[in-house]
């Protein structure tokens, strides 16, 4: 098997119990991975959660932690994905003084560019939504920093399989 670490997305249909966090974080905390986003959601199912978790190892890690995830009470089915295998967003939120927008034609055509997204203006800021690859909010980054941005925040990865989970047989004896 390759040793070679690449970018993998880890979905985890789970119960939603308190302490499952601290004891999934642990399996990647005691092998000394990052997690690089982790988002958490209601799923198709009423009473399951499915959570998103972006790591880079091997694929011979990724097994091992599938495993050990899978180990938890709580855990209904774990799956990973490599980019390839999924559809995937992020989305993120800036706070910029008003007054750029009004006064510096160059923002507006920073927004209208990159496909950004005015949430709610008032006299003292605005706040531009944008959805997309992470490499697409690394560019709004980088193009609005020079302009001074007040807050910014954004999501972990959310995805959706290319090919069926076939998940849901599972979900649906689960939720009997």
């Amino acid at each position: 098997m390759s040793t070679d670490n690449q970018l993998y997305t880890i979905s985890i249909y789970t119960e939603n119990n308190v302490g499952l966090l601290n004891r999934i974080s642990a399996i990647f905390q005691r092998r000394k991975i990052n997690i690089k986003s982790i988002n958490t959601s209601i799923s198709e199912i009423d009473g399951v959660s499915r959570w998103s978790i972006v790591v880079s190892m091997s694929e011979e890690q990724i097994r091992k932690v599938i495993g050990q995830i899978e180990k938890q009470v709580e855990v209904i089915k774990a799956y990973y994905h490599t980019d390839d295998e999924t559809i995937y967003q992020e989305s993120c939120l800036f706070k910029i003084k008003s007054d750029l927008l009004f006064e510096d034609p160059q923002i507006q055509n920073i927004i209208k560019e990159s496909h950004a997204r005015i949430v709610t203006v008032n006299r003292v800021f605005f706040v531009l939504e944008k959805s997309g690859r992470r490499r697409e909010v690394d560019l709004l980054y980088r193009e609005l920093k020079p302009f001074g941005i007040m807050q910014f925040v954004r999501s972990g990865r959310i995805s959706v399989t290319k090919d069926e989970l076939k998940v849901s047989p599972i979900l649906v004896a689960f939720q009997a």
